[in-house]
């Protein structure tokens, strides 16, 4: 594979780099402290085509590749992680279920909305006593006719709430049986869908995580996607390209808090020098660059090989893994780096703290990573 980003890929990068200095960086803390969700935000990265970065043209999308749709979340995550979860929930989950997985007249249907931002997309596996566990999942769909009738919530839904088109995945079969769940695609409005409680959380404030409950929604057949029983398999495709976005995400995160602690290290003095020339800081400072270098590396070997049709299970947990717990310490490292500073909000580190931690338990936590790469491995 070529490391040198082609000509596209850079001017998306500045594209989206422009974007989150002049559109997103004034109200990062402001949206963050009273946890504002900026809907129209959304629309506005859909004209860039930042909403369907990886939908083909014909369906109203971008039609780029991996590579292209890394730096967007990249970019974006640098700023605000929260913004960057949001359009990474956004591309890879819901509109991705769709794209693989959904018939022509669903694609039809669904996607042009989707991919200009008009529409904001959800995805909803995980419930509230099946996370990781999710062959027992208690949300049921029962088939009446020619209609589905879905019953049970689903918890830490992205964009639960405000969602106009939604994934969701229920269960169809016994607890535990093989083929026992099955996928279908709700639009707001539809009785007996609604958003829940919206969680008040730790870190990605701005991104909306919310309950989404279904009392006896009634849906037609139409709306299944794919067969009957297929709805974990889905799923775990569809979160194989999912673990490339939290890969991107934590990228993001970790570049920005790293960023931020060059500049500081540079400019902050002691002793009459900065505070860059002692070692303690800049020996930091190498091994935030090292372990960024490496989740970049095992981010873009996945990208290469999803692009190229090629199996990827195992390259995408490593880069989600990986990348994920190099967030995490990049960005305790920059606090530290900071000192006093670093724990205040008056500089972007300690939000890149905040927000790092979800990379390591969204869309499959460190653990089940390992146990997706270990399984991989021992094949």
């Amino acid at each position: 594979m070529n490391f040198q980003p082609d000509e596209i890929t850079q001017q998306v990068k500045q594209t989206a780099r422009d974007f989150a200095k002049q559109h997103i960086l004034p109200h990062v803390m402001e949206w963050d402290e009273a946890q504002i969700f900026p809907e129209a935000l959304f629309k506005e990265l859909g004209k860039l085509g930042m909403m369907g970065v990886l939908v083909p043209e014909k369906y109203g999308g971008s039609g780029l590749s991996y590579y292209e749709y890394k730096v967007v979340i990249e970019e974006i995550a640098k700023v605000c992680g929260a913004v960057g979860l949001s359009v990474a929930a956004h591309n890879s989950l819901c509109v991705g279920h769709l794209l693989y997985f959904g018939n022509e007249a669903q694609k039809q249907k669904y996607l042009p909305a989707l991919a200009s931002g008009e529409h904001l997309g959800a995805w909803a596996l995980t419930e509230p006593s099946t996370g990781s566990d999710a062959g027992n999942m208690k949300c049921v769909a029962v088939q009446d006719g020619n209609d589905w009738v879905l019953n049970g919530t689903k918890c830490w839904i992205t964009h639960g709430r405000s969602c106009n088109v939604a994934v969701i995945i229920a269960r169809t079969g016994e607890p535990r049986s093989k083929n026992n769940s099955t996928a279908f695609v709700i639009e707001k409005g539809t009785p007996g869908f609604s958003g829940g409680k919206k969680e008040n959380k730790l870190g990605m404030r701005a991104s909306e995580t919310a309950e989404i409950i279904l009392d006896n929604c009634r849906i037609s057949d139409e709306n299944r996607l794919g067969e009957v029983g297929d709805g974990f398999h889905q799923a775990m495709k569809v979160l194989d390209g999912g673990r490339i976005s939290i890969a991107s995400l934590s990228l993001g995160i970790a570049k920005g808090a790293y960023e931020a602690a060059v500049k500081y290290a540079q400019e902050r003095h002691q002793f009459e020098q900065p505070i860059s020339h002692f070692q303690g800081i800049s020996f930091k400072l190498a091994d935030m660059a090292t372990e960024i270098e490496a989740a970049d590396l095992l981010t873009l070997q996945a990208c290469h090989l999803k692009n190229t049709g090629q199996p990827m299970t195992k390259q995408a947990a490593m880069a989600k893994y990986y990348a994920s717990e190099v967030a995490v310490k990049v960005a305790n490292e920059a606090v530290q780096v900071f000192g006093g500073y670093g724990y205040t909000k008056d500089f972007p580190v300690e939000k890149h703290y905040r927000d790092a931690k979800l990379c390591t338990i969204g869309e499959g936590t460190s653990e089940i990573q390992k146990v997706v790469i270990a399984r991989e491995v021992l094949k």
